[in-house]
């Protein structure tokens, strides 16, 4: 049973409180970004996008151009981290090494106070909040499948050496099957029903037996052509309790349909789908794009929440919203929340199923495992509630 709290417009975020799960999906406008804190008070960065993209394609930026999506991003988490305790994040993460995840260079983008590298996206947040751990998918040789050699990712590479050198981070890449590279830093053995799993990256997939992972890629010598940073992307699997969320980046289904036998490693989303199995709640691959969020992911994971981090006039896409509503994809309530819908989308199709169109969204699971959704004002700085959906129930 899910019922819509109302008169809540501008009211002040409940401070989180030590056993609860918050996620948070940060909107910028300009990329992606997401925020949590896990029921000890551990605290992860999962991405900080700074895109350069611009009307009548993208979004404007939100709350507005007088700060950068980097400062926006710091200037929000702040003062969770502060409720926690801390003064520090405890992991930031980078799903993988594109402008709408880590940052955009230009001539004009300021350098870092070290000289080492330009701050944009994940590397100006990494600046302006203290971090103590950093995780990433290819983390130290940036070499697989291709050498990351763009301008954005040297850029990148150059804020993990700078801080390892200059602020003693440590950095390690991403541990597919794990379930204890990420963990609660604080009180764990207060919550032994909370576990991240990350359940892939680079291609490699979790068996779901144990620490055990499989390659779902051909060699890469007998491959007709290279498989895109979206493939390459960290999928994570948070569970507290009964509750469990999924976040995949933008692993996706790319021209599936039109490719050959040899090039079944194109849909990467089924079988992570498989592994994973059903959750209470979800981010949207690849921002709702046409080519993620296949009905057979959908169809798997079955969540009663989805949260569509968009940000441009194409996201998300008329197929995807079709199938995420459908009740032949999968039956049962679900409750659907974009972060932006642009005037150009709303021409194009009806979008009037979405319980939210505009705003942050954050997921807040307690320790009976019921969660709540909060609708957050994203027009101006701060934390303050729009409308509050919930409780749902996990299965």
């Amino acid at each position: 049973m899910c019922a819509l709290t109302a008169s809540l417009a501008q009211s002040p975020l409940p401070t989180w409180k030590k056993g609860y799960l918050d996620i948070h999906q940060i909107n910028t406008g300009k990329g992606e970004s997401s925020f949590f804190i896990f029921p000890d008070g551990t605290t992860m960065l999962l991405d900080a996008g700074a895109a350069g993209s611009q009307k009548p394609w993208a979004t404007d930026p939100k709350p507005n151009d007088s700060k950068t999506p980097g400062q926006w991003i710091a200037e929000y988490i702040k003062p969770l981290i502060q409720q926690t305790k801390n003064n520090e994040l405890d992991y930031m993460m980078l799903s993988h090494f594109h402008w709408d995840h880590m940052g955009n260079t230009t001539d004009t983008t300021p350098l870092s106070s070290t000289g080492d590298y330009k701050v944009t996206g994940i590397s100006e947040v990494g600046d302006l909040v203290p971090f103590k751990k950093l995780i990433d998918r290819d983390f130290p040789l940036y070499n697989y499948p291709v050498i990351q050699d763009s301008p954005n990712a040297k850029n990148y590479i150059q804020f993990v050496q700078s801080k390892i050198k200059h602020n003693g981070i440590s950095a390690e890449k991403i541990r597919v099957g794990s379930h204890n590279q990420v963990k609660l830093e604080h009180d764990a053995q207060a919550f032994p029903q909370f576990q991240v799993r990350n359940v892939a990256a680079n291609g490699y997939i979790w068996t779901g037996i144990d620490t055990l992972y499989r390659n779902y890629m051909p060699e890469l010598k007998n491959m007709k052509e290279m498989p895109s940073e979206n493939h390459m992307s960290i999928a994570l699997k948070i569970s507290y309790g009964k509750f469990d969320y999924f976040t995949g980046a933008d692993i996706s289904v790319r021209d599936h349909e039109m490719a050959g036998p040899e090039e079944y490693w194109k849909d990467i989303e089924t079988p992570i789908s498989l592994v994973t199995g059903p959750v209470e709640a979800l981010k949207a691959n690849h921002h709702g794009n046409y080519d993620a969020n296949s009905v057979a992911f959908l169809r798997n994971l079955q969540p009663r929440v989805i949260v569509i981090p968009t940000w441009g006039a194409s996201q998300p896409a008329m197929s995807v919203y079709r199938r995420m509503i459908s009740k032949k994809t999968y039956p049962g309530d679900r409750d659907i929340f974009a972060t932006n819908i642009m005037e150009e989308t709303r021409i194009v199709f009806d979008v009037s199923q979405l319980k939210s169109e505009q705003g942050h969204v954050l997921i807040r699971v307690y320790e009976n495992s019921d969660y709540e959704v909060f609708v957050l004002d994203d027009s101006k700085p701060g934390h303050h509630v729009l409308k509050k959906f919930g409780p749902y129930k996990s299965n």
